[in-house]
């Protein structure tokens, strides 16, 4: 998968990709008599009528259903939860349905299409000069939640170490507009920065964030790592990358002259 620019146009490798990967772990575990198998799903799968305003109600796994989510990958997440499901109750396998909600952090993809709007938004603001702009799909009023992967990897821990099977957000209920988030990002960077409004741009749904209820009744815990934090580790780490990228560009440069 990828950012919002990439799984919107891409639904038929992405989907047979998916499906083809997760059928065959799935009856692979069966045959092979694994004790317990973890699904990551995503919070694609949710309706997209309850997520047309930016203000959203935060979604409870109940409100998958009637089905409505995203074409092409959230359609194969959804397929995938209730493929995870049929192979618990007919063949005992002892699943985990992990929903996430926007994972961020270090050592992820940051450019090249793929990355997503946190890591997108690190490289252009470390790549920009103090005072210069940035390009923004959509208005920047659409919202989301985003959890630093360190929180991810711990709910995982804590679902594969529970006794529940059907599917479980995981995320935050942090909501943020991506305006919001590019001042984050300029604020940890130093930088005065002016976003430049792309309206053509993909921008998926207008509102998503997690509602963490069940979340916090299954594990007693719930992600807690603020989104200051996470993007402050997350933009050096970026920034050293870019860094290091220079001189081999200076190189390309040289050798080209």
């Amino acid at each position: 998968m990828g950012g919002i620019a990439y799984i919107t146009a891409f639904h038929a490798s992405i989907s047979r990709n998916n499906v083809l990967i997760n059928a065959n772990m799935l009856d692979a575990s069966r045959q092979n008599g694994v004790r317990r198998f973890l699904f990551s799903s995503s919070a694609c799968v949710y309706n997209q009528s309850k997520q047309k305003n930016a203000d959203v109600t935060p979604l409870r796994e109940e409100d998958v259903f009637p089905a409505d989510p995203e074409p092409g990958y959230g359609w194969e997440k959804l397929f995938a939860e209730q493929l995870c499901s049929y192979y618990c109750k007919d063949y005992g396998i002892d699943v985990r349905i992990a929903r996430f909600h926007n994972v961020y952090g270090p050592i992820g993809t940051y450019q090249g299409g793929k990355e997503k709007a946190p890591a997108a938004i690190c490289r252009k603001v470390a790549l920009a000069e103090d005072g210069g702009e940035i390009e923004v799909w959509g208005d920047g009023e659409q919202t989301r939640s985003f959890m630093y992967v360190d929180d991810c990897v711990e709910g995982l821990i804590r679902i594969m170490a529970s006794g529940y099977h059907d599917p479980l957000n995981l995320g935050t209920d942090e909501l943020v507009t991506i305006n919001r988030l590019v001042d984050l990002v300029a604020s940890i960077a130093g930088k005065h920065i002016t976003a430049h409004h792309k309206l053509s741009g993909a921008q998926g749904v207008r509102g998503r964030n997690s509602d963490n209820t069940r979340l916090r009744k299954v594990l007693g815990w719930e992600p807690s790592i603020r989104l200051e934090q996470g993007l402050a580790a997350t933009y050096e780490w970026i920034a050293s990358q870019l860094r290091a990228e220079v001189p081999k560009r200076v190189s390309a440069s040289a050798a080209a002259d």
